[in-house]
């Protein structure tokens, strides 16, 4: 039976030269607190062990229980990932990696004093929004722009100003959920629009939308459907005629792209997702879409559209609560003026990895295949390293159905659970994703960055020889 008593005082820990040390380098009160936990932790780790353990014993297993907690405390729980699964807008990997560009423009804005709400050259006060309108106009043919925290936010905006109180018509088969429960019908509802349904799930024809409309009908509104496809018996209304009948009925048209994109991407075979200059150009009066999906940007949710429905929802006190911060502008900034000059397939992360031709991905796994090879040839442990030829996914709920040829490396180990290296590489700092199949692991180098394979290289090495 243990005895609990030989469990040293909190008083007692305090003292130990390493306790002071973390003091004189932490706050006192969370020092203390890593100490109680560290005692709470061994109390309950005793209760299994039969053995009795003596107080210089338990002393130690305190400090370093007590140090592993302020360390993995202190470090902060964000960490990189090196994402191996060859699935570009990963959201659990928080999407859209950005560009260098962004980077240094968000760096230089955030270490220093910025005009965010300046207007420099009349020296009074100006808007936030400034700064990216002007380029979002630009790139997308609107007559003007809007940013808000997130697409969820730009279209909650839209419809609290354009239609709260009134109706909102929209085809059953475009009512979606998104992800982390965020559905058009429940935003809806809690914008104080009337949600009109019309049409069946597989068929909804413009005669329909027509049909609905009355006197209280304040907007026509379509979700582009990214994250899912209906195939075979079915049919929506091409948002061109949409819009026609929005004009014929005086109604404004309201179209959330979700995975908005400004970068044609047909020429690598990604061709069903519509540019946000495609809708902006069939004439909707609003387009909202997120920032660091397609657009390879910081998360972010982008209105453009007509002028006078942008400047009523500028007007809106909702858009106080949404509004973006200093960081987020400059970020989205420097990703726009990539656009602007041209070169987002060279700048821009998530544009290059999905326009890498198949050529490119080959050597880039050719590459890998040969670092690991050259630095596990020793290694007892390694049954098979070669490359192969993959699917890739480009996620983040665009292109649903498609899979993108691509390029990895395939690894096979000897009498070690897949499983088990798998894990260990998951809870490495940085960490590693991989995929699986049947019993190999598989790396995918399209969403591999340039410094990537180096480092997963070693970290591989690590594991094995642990």
């Amino acid at each position: 039976m243990i005895n609990f008593k030989k469990i040293p005082a909190i008083d007692e820990i305090l003292v130990q030269t390493k306790v002071e040390k973390f003091i004189s380098l932490y706050n006192r009160e969370f020092v203390v607190d890593m100490v109680r936990k560290a005692v709470d932790e061994l109390r309950h780790e005793l209760r299994s062990i039969e053995n009795e353990l003596e107080a210089e014993v338990l002393m130690q297993i305190i400090l370093q229980k007590m140090e592993k907690n302020i360390l993995q405390t202190s470090r902060g729980t964000l960490q990189k990932v090196i994402n191996g699964t060859g699935v570009v807008l990963h959201t659990n990997l928080g999407r859209a990696p950005l560009g260098s560009r962004a980077i240094e423009y968000m760096m230089e804005m955030a270490t220093n004093y910025n005009n965010l709400e300046m207007n420099l050259e009349q020296g009074e006060r100006g808007s936030r929004y400034w700064h990216v309108e002007d380029l979002l106009v630009r790139l997308t043919g609107a007559e003007g722009a809007l940013v808000v925290n997130n697409n969820a936010a730009a279209v909650m905006l839209g419809l609290t100003t354009l239609a709260r109180g009134r109706e909102v018509i929209v085809s059953r088969g475009q009512l979606v959920e998104i992800g982390g429960a965020f559905r058009i019908p429940e935003v809806m509802k809690m914008s104080g629009a009337d949600l009109v349904e019309v049409g069946t799930t597989n068929k909804t024809y413009v005669t329909d939308f027509a049909a609905a409309i009355n006197e209280n009908t304040a907007l026509l509104f379509a979700a582009h459907t990214s994250n899912y496809k209906i195939l075979g018996f079915s049919e929506e209304v091409p948002l061109e005629d949409l819009v026609k009948l929005g004009k014929k009925c005086d109604l404004p048209v309201m179209q959330d792209l979700g995975s908005g994109i400004l970068y044609n991407l047909c020429e690598w075979g990604l061709k069903e997702e519509p540019t946000v200059q495609d809708c902006v150009s069939s004439g909707a009066d609003i387009v909202t879409f997120s920032g660091d999906k397609l657009l390879g940007g910081p998360q972010a949710g982008i209105i453009v559209g007509k002028k006078p429905y942008i400047e009523a929802m500028k007007k809106s006190q909702l858009l106080r609560a949404l509004r973006v911060d200093k960081l987020t502008i400059a970020a989205l900034e420097g990703t726009l003026l990539e656009y602007l000059e041209g070169k987002p397939g060279e700048n821009i992360p998530v544009i290059h990895m999905l326009s890498s031709s198949r050529e490119q991905l080959r050597q880039k796994a050719e590459d890998l295949c040969q670092l690991l090879e050259k630095k596990l040839a020793l290694s007892d442990k390694i049954e098979k390293i070669a490359v192969v030829e993959l699917e890739d996914m480009v996620g983040g709920g665009a292109y649903p159905t498609y899979k993108i040829p691509g390029s990895g490396v395939e690894i096979k180990f000897k009498q070690i659970q897949l499983e088990k290296v798998a894990a260990k590489l998951r809870l490495m700092n940085p960490a590693l994703l991989t995929r699986k199949q049947d019993d190999k692991m598989l790396i995918s180098v399209r969403t591999l960055l340039a410094e990537d394979m180096g480092i997963l290289t070693d970290m591989i090495i690590k594991v094995l020889n642990s």
